[in-house]
């Protein structure tokens, strides 16, 4: 594996000298290369990547083809997906950008399926069914993978990156909404900053049925500045980049905070999407305290998922627990996001307790708010610096929030149980 971890900010250049070193020995002309990469709602040099494979490595092969791991996100525009590969100048005519069609069967192949028993020792007994395992079918097609993916703490997995950009990134519904369950039932506090969870042991075990020979380009972000590269087996270099970032990515605090603003940044779209903002800062806010999620930009839940989450709404994991039957119909991958949002709490002799309180302070109308089980404030009555230097007060003001994950530096995580 080669690595590039300076202990400072990469600059570009940098990064482009390392990545067109590692890739020197990689490919041939009889090669077709499929570069797996994060859509745009990932903070990642995109642009510079994306120039150093169309210079170094696609003249070298047959077909470089670039494919978006957007799992059920939905696809980008044209506009957008110029934004996020820099695209401006001449490409190789052997280079080609698509996009994941999770609902399109003809995209999808099958590879095998995890056995029930699998599962349960996968999950420690938290689930017991068999898994079909599809994939994108450029992935068992072409003759090499690279896995592009920066890597940051997940409330699903524990932290993204690697396989993960198979599945759900690039697979089939049925192991994404396996392993989104799995991590719901496990909870977010749980399962966030985590490096082996049982939710990356079920994904490992998906991608041992894809025999196709791969590498992995894994990053770690500082805010906008890349920290370290890894390059190499797959497994490998996701695994020294979660350690980096379990060391960057994760802010440690003191006390808990009754009042938490988290502030989106402009590339969560939708709910679906700026949910981290709540992910990422749950494990420090108090008991009893209040999340605002703030993002006058964002003016629906999801497009993808918005009929669903209208119909289930946002409730405990322990709310859905109790009536299974009432929400078999629903994808568990919803179930598990409303979960994510709505947070931690319990739910006894019909009540529902949650353990905090999260407030939309976005461009959903309040009617909507209220329809699916979430506080409304208007963005317009915030003013996001008059919570400003009041940690001392028990207010937490982030301002670009997502994809630093923030807990206690006890290490306690909330506890349901505790309710």
């Amino acid at each position: 594996m080669k690595a590039l971890a300076p202990g400072r900010p990469i600059e570009d250049n940098e990064l482009a000298e390392f990545l067109g070193d590692a890739l020197a020995e990689v490919g041939s002309l009889t090669e077709r290369v499929l570069a797996i990469v994060p859509d745009d709602t990932r903070t990642i040099p995109m642009p510079t990547i994306f120039a150093v494979l169309c210079a170094r490595l696609a003249p070298r092969v047959k077909e470089l083809t670039f494919l978006v791991a957007l799992g059920t996100h939905p696809a980008m525009t044209r506009r957008q997906l110029a934004d996020h590969f820099g695209r401006g100048q001449p490409e190789p005519s052997n280079v080609r950008i698509l996009q994941h069609e999770w609902r399109n069967p003809a995209a999808l192949t099958t590879v095998g399926e995890i056995s029930a028993a699998e599962v349960e020792r996968s999950s420690r007994g938290l689930q017991s069914e068999a898994i079909p395992v599809r994939i994108h079918r450029l992935a068992v097609e072409a003759d090499r993978i690279l896995i592009v993916n920066p890597v940051f703490p997940h409330e699903v997995v524990g932290f993204s990156g690697g396989h993960k950009y198979f599945f759900p990134g690039i697979g089939g519904a049925e192991m994404l909404d396996a392993s989104h369950w799995l991590g719901a039932l496990i909870t977010n506090p749980k399962v966030n900053g985590h490096k082996e969870t049982p939710v990356r042991s079920l994904i490992e075990l998906a991608s041992d049925m894809i025999s196709t020979p791969r590498l992995g380009l894994s990053l770690v972000l500082s805010g906008h500045d890349v920290v370290g590269a890894f390059f190499g087996d797959v497994r490998a270099a996701w695994s020294a980049a979660a350690d980096l970032s379990a060391r960057v990515n994760i802010v440690w605090k003191k006390r808990p905070y009754h009042t938490v603003i988290s502030v989106a940044p402009a590339m969560y779209r939708d709910l679906w999407t700026a949910g981290k903002c709540m992910y990422k800062l749950e494990p420090v806010v108090a008991d009893g305290g209040t999340l605002v999620v703030y993002a006058p930009h964002i003016e629906e839940v999801s497009p993808t998922h918005g009929e669903w989450i209208e119909r289930v709404g946002y409730h405990t994991r322990d709310f859905f627990l109790a009536q299974g039957e009432k929400y078999a119909d629903v994808p568990r991958t919803v179930l598990a996001h409303s979960t994510h949002v709505k947070g931690i709490g319990t739910y006894r002799s019909g009540v529902e307790r949650p353990r905090i309180e999260v407030v939309l302070a976005t461009g959903i109308p309040e009617t909507m708010c209220r329809r699916i089980n979430l506080d409304y404030r208007d963005p317009a009555s915030i003013d996001v610096e008059a919570f400003a230097d009041r940690e001392d007060e028990g207010v937490l003001l982030v301002r670009n929030a997502g994809e630093q994950l923030y807990r206690l530096a006890s290490g306690d995580v909330p506890n349901i149980e505790r309710l």
